[in-house]
């Protein structure tokens, strides 16, 4: 590591991050700490020189880390401490989801928090001895408690694993039999009896009133403050309400679930969490209310919630959530698409050194911006005062209902909204005249792979060539520039694909291209979906207990190999590939893909039930596995009027418990790739539909009213 100011950077230091594409790794590579990569070479100097390993794990748009970096790793006293006793290492944990797994359960397991950054101490062959998240750069006092600083934190490691150094491997030992056992425990349902196939819906039904029992009616949500928007929970509640408008459950809902589903949507859709300006989500509340948000905002929270919102749509005919929907997409395309079609990964909450700078206003620059009367009407709906409520300024959001800010205005409803319409442009292009926050431009394959998902969804149900094309634009790039050499890769940046691709990352990109194919009915997406997976059951299935691992067969060897079962802030791998298996056995009839599905679901049913806030993906995987599923295929020109009639029945349907398939009668290629295709027939010469349930087919019919009554 160079330590003299160099001429032509302005640098004092330079460490080995520098060779790294990640923004979070480069945001260190000029500190004074002697950083490395995880890689060999830092595994090597850790074992050769006997010092135990400092891992700190992060991302670019984490708040703490950055204050963490600016008054620890760039402290020349706190650096000389790292560089003499430790090897460091950082890791940005959206490259290596991996490394923060393992290690975060470690710490979880040791302080009974987690998050990030988060700091780990480990023995040099890789095993964890003590750890923590932020540590301030010296003692501080919160409450009744002394948070000790990071100085006497370093010196205290450096002096345990030296002079105590039974006492360090004991403990090390102990943690890493516990990583271990829990990454390779077997799947068992409460009292290791395995439900059957053949079980009820009505099981479903005691998730919901779980998830009823944590519903917060007032605001919207589950629990309190913080509050995340928990979008996999609310795409349960939707299944569950379509099986009950269908019949399909008998008992009574505690609360109904489109009733928690809409509350949340509004609630959120008028919240300071939502950009009411540029559209996009941020990524939590600090607050019940989803007033005062995190600023950060990640690609895959608006991935997700423009999805939830879309499937309500469908369900409500809502004006309010296709809006959002748009307004959501909309912000993802200007300010998150790369000009080669992937997806970039975040954007920072900070700018200009403060938090949400960018987003937030004061009364006086709203009042400069717009004209009287404008100004006005536009601070009473967005809750504008002078006092602020957030630091003084303000985070715009819905603080009354139109009409009666019209009425105390005593104007039109219409001349209001035109009124807020001309407000949001100038207020959004006096915006754009900021500094931005900063922006993670790595490419991941499988944040891309939920984006993927969503354009092509929004494609499909909203009759948009412009998503469509860039959900294609995006397939293409993600094909072409991260799978090399027979193996999917994680990460993108700067020209460069490189790390190998996780569970999630194979899983998570074969959903978007199955969501992709039945868009556009193109057979390739299909075909690259399937490969995906069964190259995914070759690199990560735990044959021993069921289910997948993270990782494959031929990543580094690890204290452990991790196993993600529970759904977080995105859907576990695991959780995405039965989803993914389930469908691919409706296209296909091959049963091999369901038992995978199978083996891994209903073992843990139970569990998933009992804690449906954090099995809330794959809860929608088991309704897809016990539900009646309908096969869907159309034989049928996609570009003649006949077969778009029956595609508009399907596609203004929330149906999620469907695979739909669509070929001429003369698309040889189609109907060899999609075995749901074959011996279809047409109808008197018309386009026809065959709607199938557990590859038992009801009569084909051609008119878009019998159509619709079969999927009634």
């Amino acid at each position: 590591m160079s330590d003299t100011t160099n001429p032509q950077t302005g640098y004092k230091h330079t460490n080995r991050l520098i060779n790294e594409t990640s923004p979070y790794l480069l945001q260190h590579a000029h500190n004074p700490v002697d950083w490395y990569p995880w890689g060999e070479e830092a595994l090597h100097k850790a074992k050769v020189e006997d010092k135990p390993i400092l891992l700190s794990v992060g991302y670019s748009a984490c708040h703490w880390c950055h204050v963490m970096e600016h008054e620890s790793f760039e402290n020349e006293d706190i650096a000389a401490l790292m560089n003499q006793h430790f090897v460091s290492i950082k890791v940005d944990r959206e490259e290596r989801p991996d490394i923060d797994s393992i290690y975060m359960q470690a710490v979880q397991a040791l302080t009974r928090q987690g998050g990030w950054p988060m700091t780990v101490f480990l023995t040099p062959d890789g095993r964890p001895v003590y750890g923590g998240t932020y540590f301030p750069p010296d003692d501080r006092r919160y409450g009744s408690e002394i948070m000790p600083g990071f100085p006497r934190v370093l010196a205290t490691i450096a002096d345990y694993y030296q002079n105590h150094r039974q006492e360090v491997e004991e403990q090390a030992t102990q943690l890493a039999d516990y990583l271990k056992q829990r990454s390779s425990a077997p799947l068992r349902s409460k009292g290791d009896i395995a439900p059957s196939s053949s079980m009820p819906l009505e099981t479903l039904a005691n998730a919901s009133r779980e998830l009823a029992a944590e519903f917060d009616s007032v605001h919207g949500g589950f629990g309190t403050a913080p509050k995340f928007p928990n979008t996999m929970s609310l795409e349960f509640l939707l299944r569950m309400y379509q099986h009950r408008v269908r019949g399909e459950i008998s008992t009574n809902a505690t609360i109904p679930e489109l009733e928690i589903v809409g509350v949340t949507l509004k609630h959120m859709a008028n919240g300071g969490i939502y950009d009411q300006l540029g559209g996009g989500f941020h990524r939590y509340s600090v607050d019940a209310e989803w007033l005062v948000p995190h600023f950060e905002k990640m690609l895959y929270d608006n991935a997700l919630l423009s999805r939830i919102y879309l499937h309500s749509y469908l369900v409500t005919n809502n004006a309010l959530y296709e809006r959002v929907v748009e307004e959501t997409l909309g912000y993802v395309v200007r300010e998150m698409l790369s000009p080669e079609g992937g997806f970039y990964s975040t954007q920072d909450a900070d700018s200009e050194g403060e938090e949400g700078r960018f987003y937030t206003w004061t009364a006086a620059e709203i009042d400069a911006a717009l004209l009287r009367e404008d100004a006005a009407l536009f601070k009473a709906y967005y809750g504008v005062t002078e006092q602020g409520n957030f630091e003084g300024r303000n985070v715009l959001h819905v603080a009354q209902d139109e009409l009666r800010v019209a009425e105390n205005a005593e104007i039109t409803l219409e001349a209001l909204q035109a009124s807020l319409k001309r407000s949001r442009e100038i207020l959004f292009n006096a915006r754009e005249k900021r500094v931005k926050p900063g922006r993670d431009e790595k490419i991941l394959t499988s944040w891309n792979g939920l984006m993927l998902r969503s354009f092509a969804e929004a494609a499909r149900y909203l009759d948009r060539p412009d998503y469509l094309q860039i959900a294609v634009n995006n397939a293409e790039f993600l094909l072409r520039n991260l799978y090399h050499d027979g193996r999917l890769l994680r990460t993108y940046k700067d020209g460069r694909g490189h790390l190998k691709g996780y569970l999630e990352d194979y899983a998570f990109l074969a959903d978007g291209l199955l969501a992709l194919y039945e868009a556009t009915f193109d057979p390739r997406w299909f075909r690259e979906a399937r490969r995906l997976m069964d190259e995914a059951i070759e690199l990560f299935a735990d044959n021993q207990n069921n289910g997948f691992f993270d990782t494959g067969i031929d990543h580094e060897d690890l204290v452990s190999r991790p196993k993600e079962i529970m759904d977080n802030a995105t859907p576990a791998g695991n959780s995405v590939a039965a989803d993914v298996l389930l469908r691919l056995a409706s296209f296909t009839g091959e049963d091999v893909y369901r038992q995978f599905a199978d083996d891994y679901l209903f073992p843990m049913a139970d569990v998933m039930v009992q804690h449906p806030q954090a099995f809330g993906h794959v809860l929608g995987a088991l309704d897809f596995a016990i539900s009646q599923s309908k096969e869907i295929a159309i034989t049928g020109d996609p570009k003649q009027a006949d077969t778009r009639d029956l595609l508009e029945v399907i596609n203004t349907r929330y149906l999620p418990n469907s695979v739909l398939a669509c070929a001429a009668p003369e698309d040889g290629e189609a109907i060899l790739t999609l075995p749901l295709l074959a011996d279809r027939p047409l109808k008197d010469g018309k386009a026809t539909a065959y709607v199938c349930q557990n590859f038992a087919c009801l009569a084909p019919v051609n008119t878009p009213e019998e159509l619709g009554q079969l999927l009634s």
